[in-house]
């Protein structure tokens, strides 16, 4: 039996009609390649301008774990590694790829997702001398693996934190634009560029077809660094496919009306879970959301829902993770919630 929606992530559907309408405008337009196109260079300018940060580079790559391992790789010599709470996506769901490009991952406990500075500072003190790999950089993400978000205090310690250690502070920024507009959040984008060495902006989970927006605050990171994106593959000779997208993503405010949307449904669900009697495993304030069911309940939700068995939550219950997207309907919202059992 086919399922009635799908929870399972904020990628499932295609584009937002407005990124078709741009590329579909300018298919036939000629274009210089690699980046120097008009698309790429207007998307940059916006880019820019919404962060209030003229003195940033912004490079333009195809997705998440691509940009991961490029700022990575462009931050680290090849016996330094970065530090970053377990449930990372960098340590948990990307197929080691950071540790393919020969650098370590520091993996420690966090709250909530999120990453400490005590964490960091006990990290950086048991690393002592050259027969162990050398912390050089922190690695966040906003929102979080669990759908948490960092405020713009937490990050500053954090930051503090690693000027202190010597360290780079990288934020990944795959759902970014649902972390921005979270109730649960202080942080907007001009205090990115303040508040980090190097982040990127997430297209691929946020209404485009694809693609990140890497953004370099710290010039020494800024030097040479089409070379990292040309040996890993991420120079694009269409890279106006991309620029066309943040274009259409950032000239009307776009990029935060898309998460605003994914965020009002996953609040809508998590309202109607928490009456139904039902708890979380950690605060509902960003578009992923993770309830704790009865198994038995889980059972009969899934022959009718997507979604992800997240981890065992013991006496007969787990963790499942529920995904909004810019494109979820409210109709699949009350699906869900008519077929859900009070507890």
């Amino acid at each position: 039996m086919a399922i009635k929606h799908s929870f399972l992530d904020d990628y499932s559907e295609g584009a937002d009609p407005r990124i078709l309408k741009v590329l579909e405008d300018t298919n036939l337009a000629q274009e210089i390649g690699y980046g120097n196109d008009r698309l790429s260079h207007e998307a940059v300018r916006l880019i820019k301008r919404r962060l209030r940060a003229q003195h940033v580079d912004v490079h333009f790559v195809s997705g998440g774990t691509q940009a991961n391992l490029i700022a990575l790789a462009a931050m680290l010599k090849p016996y330094e590694s970065v530090i970053a709470v377990s449930s990372a996506h960098i340590n948990i769901h990307e197929a080691g790829a950071v540790e393919a490009t020969g650098h370590k991952i520091n993996a420690v406990e966090g709250t909530d997702g999120k990453l400490t500075p005590a964490a960091i500072q006990r990290t950086v003190a048991q690393h002592t001398d050259e027969h162990m790999v050398k912390p050089r950089a922190v690695f966040v993400s906003q929102a979080t693996e669990l759908g948490t978000v960092y405020s713009k205090a937490e990050l500053g310690e954090i930051l503090k934190t690693c000027r202190r250690a010597g360290l780079y502070l990288y934020l990944d920024g795959a759902r970014l634009g649902s972390a921005i507009v979270s109730k649960a959040s202080d942080l907007n984008f001009a205090d990115l560029p303040l508040l980090t060495d190097i982040f990127y902006i997430g297209g691929t989970k946020n209404g485009a077809l694809l693609g990140e927006a890497l953004v370099i605050v710290n010039p020494v990171l800024k030097e040479n660094f089409r070379f990292y994106l040309k040996q890993h593959g991420a120079l694009l000779a269409k890279n106006r496919v991309l620029g066309a997208q943040f274009v259409a993503l950032f000239k009307d405010g776009r990029y935060l009306d898309l998460a605003r949307h994914a965020n009002l449904l996953a609040a809508k669900l998590s309202e109607g879970i928490k009456t139904s009697g039902y708890g979380f495993l950690s605060p509902p304030t960003t578009n992923q959301i993770f309830p704790i069911l009865p198994d038995a309940v889980i059972d009969r939700l899934r022959r009718k829902y997507g979604f992800h068995v997240w981890a065992p939550a013991g006496d007969g219950h787990s963790v499942i993770r529920l995904v909004t997207s810019w494109a979820t309907k409210e109709k699949a919202v009350e699906e869900f919630l008519r077929d859900l059992p009070r507890a």
